[in-house]
């Protein structure tokens, strides 16, 4: 609990360069980055021995299922748990019990994770067929964004009315920010399986009844409609290669229309299926193999600006059911840095990019205040990591209450080793510091 801190003989990676360099942080903010820094009596030395430092990851997307279903999850276990990955701010999703889609419920939320949650935290306002009001009067820095379900949704959150789609990309006073699959095209594939296989429909299936098709009709309306209305989209979890025609390539500085690709679909594969079953069974699903290597291949060209991950647990009974009975959704945000820099690892990604695309662009993207950089005078949200440090995913190191990871049996070379929030050791050596706190994010709007 130190108010200075000094992480001495770093690999900083940040802004586009590597430097060998300590960094100071006092009073929660970074206070001088240098090539050398002296240390002090009063000082916390933190010796990185060289391994590489990097801001702390911001998840734009994840669902940690409270209020409604503390069963699966709540906002202590899956923030302690982000902090294991890398993870220092993190956005949450709507469709919870009862639903944030309401500026009261909103507002509940944000009372809910304070002095709860390890990590720092903003929600999405959720949008349905009939909370426009709600949407017209949101201040926006009240929220990361508008979450709107286009064609497929849980909880009662569909958005299918054309009228109402149409004002909402109209009148929206933030970002947008969209799930898309269409209903029909996955009700249409959903009853051709039936009729072939009945009710046991192979879990493999699943990328062919959630399709590219179902995809591509939502996504290729969501850009329709920002076109139309100049709207600020932010299109979620794209999964699909002919997805990717939707987008500009480049920097993110002055696109209207960003996407986000999560940790999963740029690790996982439609063979996957086979060893992992409904443990990968998520909305929209993991696809082919083509299909993730285009991924990737976007993050490298900037058609893709940010990855997240989606994180949505459930319990192992319910994960252990026939495909209709399975719920989507996997618990994603303990090794969430590791997956990535197996794209590094690969030769795929640079250390420079990951960052861009993990930190720097969605505090842009979200205009967060303060967060996503090392910077002098930034809040110390920053994440040590050793890259040389492989081992394989046991269900014994998992942290989510949910208790389980797709990830086990998994190889990952990279390893987290401290996590500093807010000036703070969060997570050090394997052990959570329960005394930590997040804050909620503010924004530069």
């Amino acid at each position: 609990m130190n108010k200075r801190i000094l992480v001495k003989n770093a690999r900083i990676v940040n802004e586009g360069s590597i430097m060998q360099g300590d960094l100071l942080i006092s009073d929660g903010r970074i206070e001088r980055i240098d090539s050398e820094i002296p240390a002090s009596a009063e000082v916390r030395v933190l010796e990185a021995d060289g391994h590489t430092l990097l801001p702390g990851m911001i998840d734009d997307q994840v669902h940690f299922r409270e209020p409604g279903a503390p069963h699966k999850a709540d906002m202590v276990t899956e923030s302690a748990a982000a902090l294991a990955g890398g993870i220092t701010s993190f956005m949450d999703m709507p469709n919870t019990n009862p639903l944030t889609v309401t500026l009261k419920a909103l507002e509940s939320k944000h009372l809910l994770a304070r002095n709860r949650a390890l990590a720092n935290y903003s929600f999405y306002l959720g949008a349905t067929n009939d909370n426009l009001a709600e949407i017209r009067a949101l201040n926006p820095q009240q929220t990361c964004g508008i979450k709107v379900f286009m064609g497929a949704s849980t909880g009662n959150m569909l958005v299918d009315n054309e009228r109402t789609l149409e004002e909402i990309f109209s009148d929206a006073p933030t970002l947008v920010a969209t799930h898309c699959e269409d209903t029909p095209t996955i009700l249409r594939n959903e009853q051709q399986f039936r009729e072939q296989y009945g009710e046991a429909v192979p879990m493999e299936c699943h990328p062919q009844i959630r399709s590219a098709e179902a995809c591509y009709r939502s996504s290729s309306l969501a850009v329709a409609l920002a076109r139309r209305h100049d709207t600020r989209l932010h299109l979620l979890h794209l999964t699909t290669a002919r997805e990717l025609e939707l987008l500009q390539a480049g920097p993110l500085d002055g696109k209207r229309i960003t996407a986000e690709a999560c940790v999963h679909h740029l690790f996982f594969d439609d063979s996957d299926y086979a060893m992992k079953g409904g443990f990968i069974k998520c909305n929209p699903a993991i696809k082919s193999r083509a299909d993730r290597d285009a991924l990737r291949a976007a993050l490298v060209d900037d058609r893709i600006d940010v990855i997240g991950t989606d994180h949505a647990p459930h319990t192992l009974k319910e994960k252990l059911g026939g495909y209709f009975d399975v719920p989507s959704g996997l618990p994603l945000v303990q090794w969430a840095l590791p997956m990535v820099l197996e794209l590094y690892h690969e030769q795929l990604i640079s250390l420079e990019q990951l960052v861009e695309k993990c930190s720097h662009a969605p505090a842009r993207l979200f205009d967060i205040a303060e967060r996503g950089y090392l910077r002098e005078g930034y809040w110390a949200d920053l994440v040590l990591l050793d890259l040389h440090s492989p081992y394989r995913v046991e269900r014994e190191a998992v942290r989510y209450k949910c208790g389980w990871s797709p990830l086990e049996g998994c190889r990952l070379r990279s390893r987290v080793l401290t996590t500093v929030v807010n000036g703070v050791v969060a997570y050090h050596e394997g052990r959570i510091n329960p005394a930590v706190r997040g804050m909620r994010l503010e924004f530069t709007r």
